[in-house]
């Protein structure tokens, strides 16, 4: 007998269905398949709303398909795409890695940061560090390519770009509102409330060692709605912690 769905697979079945519907909205033009699309709407709704009182949350449902309508475009504009994020793995000349605690959460992670319209993933990359650090850096390779709904780290479609950097100068400065402080640590030596390390600091310095690091990314699961087990090692450690 299978397991009961997890949150994180309400979550993901119903953005799924939403972004479908509202794709489908920004393409058609028949009065009868908008309404279907609408009636999807509201199914993925009832879903998210299923997964968010999982940890405690309520809202209203109907409020939330408004908010999803509200965000339908047509033709291209329209197609619901996930969201992008960038992330940077520094090191510098003594083999630490760079990380900076986030001003909301206090939660301590590399680099990362929305992609911005007008600039390469690399570029954002390197604007992000100096944004939120004070360091200057150059790309050096991609390390990973993540779907961060599949991992948990998000309740929104999301995919991550991590990049490999090398510090090139600068000195550290937290940005003012984003982050509460920065600092260049070592391994082995992470701080407290450094967001789960076990999934990604053997891979961050042993680039930083300028190590052979294969570029890790979601490998496909069969079938892709029911997922996997052992696709991946650390959605183990993730299954543990629910």
């Amino acid at each position: 007998m299978s397991p009961a769905p997890s949150q994180r697979d309400l979550l993901r079945w119903a953005e799924a269905l939403a972004g479908t519907a509202r794709t489908g909205l920004g393409f058609t033009e028949s009065l009868y398949e908008k309404e279907r699309y609408e009636e999807i709407l509201h199914v993925a709704a009832d879903i998210r709303h299923r997964a968010d009182q999982l940890s405690g949350h309520d809202f209203d449902v109907d409020t939330l398909v408004n908010d999803w309508l509200g965000t339908v475009g047509q033709g291209v504009p329209g197609y619901v795409t996930p969201k992008v994020t960038v992330a940077a793995v520094v090191g510098n000349e003594a083999g630490e890695l760079l990380l900076v605690q986030r001003a909301d959460s206090e939660v301590w992670l590399y680099p990362t940061g929305w992609a911005d319209v007008g600039y390469s993933p690399a570029e954002v990359v390197v604007k992000e560090v100096q944004e939120e650090t004070g360091i200057e850096c150059e790309v050096v390779r991609p390390i990973a390519i993540l779907d961060g709904m599949r991992l948990g780290f998000t309740g929104i479609p999301l995919y991550s770009l991590v990049f490999h950097c090398r510090m090139t100068g600068g000195e550290l400065q937290a940005h003012p509102l984003e982050c509460a402080d920065v600092g260049f640590f070592a391994e082995g030596h992470l701080p407290a409330k450094t967001a789960l390390p076990e999934q990604w600091a053997q891979e961050a310095f042993a680039a930083i060692r300028e190590e052979e690091v294969e570029v890790r990314f979601d490998a496909p699961r069969d079938p892709f709605w029911e997922g996997q087990e052992n696709v991946l090692s650390f959605l183990e450690t993730l299954d543990e912690k629910d």
